[in-house]
């Protein structure tokens, strides 16, 4: 008996087993992973709706969804006063009016890509839901681009306003008919206006209050008003961004077979350009006040003085145990200390004097008291203290030097006067030294840059030795020892690019700029002819015209207070890659005559990144 009753035991210990397994529930495996955004099924109203009076908008997807920087992105057309309140409940995202809606108005709600499921991310991309408080849906559209009016990029997060007031000032004090974003490549489409006539603008708003009202903000305008007409209205009517459907079918393992991905390189053009500036500062003031260094004191204005001056004291000097320095734009001060009984202190009191503007736009002299604190950086326990070596940095590290390439010493404090005895200079052939006359001359701008001159042959080699202290700055730091060995390259070792530009109808700058936009040259221009950039490095180049329509030399951004746009510029429709060697005219002529022109493929900030 007992030997059965294991037995059995045994048995049904095993079955259990079996049954466990058998019934064991696990993950599902594998699968292609699910790319398809939310699918809309319901609405309440529906979409398109009329005579619309709700407190409230309730759409349901097909699955759980979470909102993505909602406050950001998400608006309302018209704007209303109070943001509406957008929130998501499981699968329904809810949007609650704070207050009551205007009458005949139709109401587009631009969520653009807030929308997403809440498990892969997968975004709704420029969703919008329409309606109409009255009995009629308006229908007509206004479509354009908005560029940078300085490089033609496109700009960031950039909105598009409407309105219907035609009055200059209204932009400044009251909300938009009609609001809009940009899309990443700059084009925006503003849907369900009314026909009429109105003001057009662009803005990047600072301060969220969807007006231009700070003077650093940067804005876009059209000189004249903009028409809206059914006869106008070229675009197709589309009924809706994300079309209200039944869910596709799906898999066994409850997704949806994704479509391949298309990069979208498009770039729509819509019927109104604006050019986007930053209007240039009108008021004066001091920006930032610091002391980098024990005895370096610097200062910056929001402007050049002009008829003002900048004058500075400290109370109880002299006024010997210092000098001032000015930038070339006269708009940062720095003052080195030269007393050491003064640098020495952590902290000093200044007296100084600029322009300033108050709010009734009245610019006079200031007078202010600044503590300027200098507090030396102290090691972490455990680490040697190490002594500041003094360095100097030169152009003669690049071991080549163009043709009638100045040679420059720069340091981060004043030079002293160079010791010349410490330095030798010489020309090398084969094994023979010969050596090289030259003067070091101190720049006039600044006392912290020295210009080397000498007369330096083409294809030579040359040797440049300073000794130790053979440069120093004025509180008695040297340089170690070091040699330069460089050359002088050959003319025709260059690239040249000539150019010949037609249709110059006013004052232009030519420029040269590498791939990332850096000016490399410039050539100021008042008629057709034949612009040459030569000693051009192997590269890859672009071309840029700045109309410069005022004649001041230079691009000047718009002024909306006085209706003046920004100075156009264009670009020459290609790159220009060029190689070691090469002597590269460039076969057409460049007609300067188009302005606004950039090509797709020269902009950077509308590239796709995955």
């Amino acid at each position: 008996m007992k030997g059965n009753t294991v037995e059995q035991f045994l048995v049904i210990s095993a079955l259990i087993a079996i049954a466990g397994s058998c019934a064991k529930i696990s993950s599902p495996t594998g699968g292609p992973r699910d790319r398809m955004p939310p699918v809309i099924l319901e609405t309440v109203p529906e979409y398109g709706a009329k005579n619309f009076h709700g407190k409230s908008i309730e759409i349901t997807f097909d699955e759980f969804i979470s909102l993505n920087n909602i406050n950001e992105k998400f608006m309302v057309s018209p704007p209303t006063e109070k943001k509406p309140l957008v929130y998501q409940r499981g699968k329904r995202l809810i949007v609650e009016f704070d207050e009551k809606l205007r009458d005949s108005t139709t109401y587009t709600l631009y969520f653009q890509d807030a929308i997403r499921d809440l498990n892969e991310g997968n975004t709704i991309d420029n969703y919008q839901f329409v309606l109409s408080t009255g009995p009629v849906l308006d229908s007509l559209s206004v479509t354009g681009n908005v560029y940078n009016a300085f490089d033609l990029e496109a700009p960031e997060k950039t909105m598009v306003l409407l309105y219907r007031e035609l009055a200059d000032t209204f932009v400044t004090k009251h909300l938009p008919d009609y609001i809009s974003r940009v899309d990443p490549k700059g084009y925006f489409r503003i849907n369900n206006v009314k026909a009429g006539i109105y003001r057009l603008y662009a803005l990047k708003d600072n301060d969220n209050s969807k007006n231009y009202n700070l003077p650093d903000e940067e804005f876009a305008f059209m000189n004249s008003p903009v028409e809206i007409t059914p006869e106008k209205n070229f675009i197709p009517e589309v009924k809706d961004t994300v079309p209200v459907k039944k869910p596709l079918p799906k898999t066994r393992d409850n997704r949806i077979n994704p479509e391949p991905e298309v990069q979208d390189t498009i770039v729509r053009i819509g019927e109104y350009p604006l050019m986007l500036f930053q209007a240039a500062k009108t008021n004066h003031y001091l920006t930032s006040s610091s002391r980098p260094l024990k005895y370096q004191l610097i200062y910056t204005l929001s402007l050049p003085p002009d008829s003002m001056s900048f004058h500075f004291e400290i109370p109880g000097s002299s006024g010997e145990g210092y000098f001032i320095e000015q930038s070339m734009m006269r708009d940062t001060i720095t003052v080195w200390l030269t007393d050491s009984t003064i640098y020495s202190e952590s902290q000093i009191t200044t007296l100084v004097d600029y322009p300033f503007t108050d709010t009734l736009g009245i610019t006079a002299l200031k007078h202010d008291t600044i503590q300027m604190r200098y507090l030396a950086p102290r090691p972490t326990r455990g680490t040697r203290v190490r002594k500041n070596t003094y360095t100097v940095e030169t152009n003669l590290k690049a071991n080549t030097l163009k043709p009638g390439q100045k040679i420059y010493f720069r340091s981060g404090t004043p030079f002293r006067e160079p010791d010349t005895s410490r330095i030798k200079f010489y020309q090398l052939e084969d094994s023979v030294r010969t050596r090289v006359p030259y003067q070091l001359t101190r720049d006039t701008a600044t006392s912290c840059r020295y210009f080397l001159d000498a007369n330096l042959p083409e294809d030579k080699k040359y040797l440049f030795i300073a000794d130790s202290a053979s440069f120093g700055n004025i509180y008695g730091e040297n340089t170690d020892s070091t040699g330069f060995s460089f050359s002088i390259r050959k003319t025709d070792s260059y690239c040249k690019i000539t150019l010949t530009v037609i249709n110059c109808k006013t004052e232009s700058i030519i420029q040269l700029l590498n791939n990332q936009e850096k000016i490399i040259s410039e050539k100021k221009i008042n008629s057709d002819g034949k612009i040459v950039f030569p000693l051009l490095d192997a590269g890859t180049y672009r071309l840029k015209v700045i109309y410069d329509l005022n004649g001041d030399g230079h691009w000047t951004t718009g002024d909306f207070s006085k209706g003046i746009e920004p100075e156009p510029v264009s670009y020459y429709p290609r790159e220009i890659d060029l190689k070691t060697g090469w002597i590269l005219d460039i076969d057409q002529d460049w007609d300067i005559g188009v302005e606004y022109l950039k090509d797709q493929k020269l902009r950077k900030k509308v590239t796709t990144r995955r």
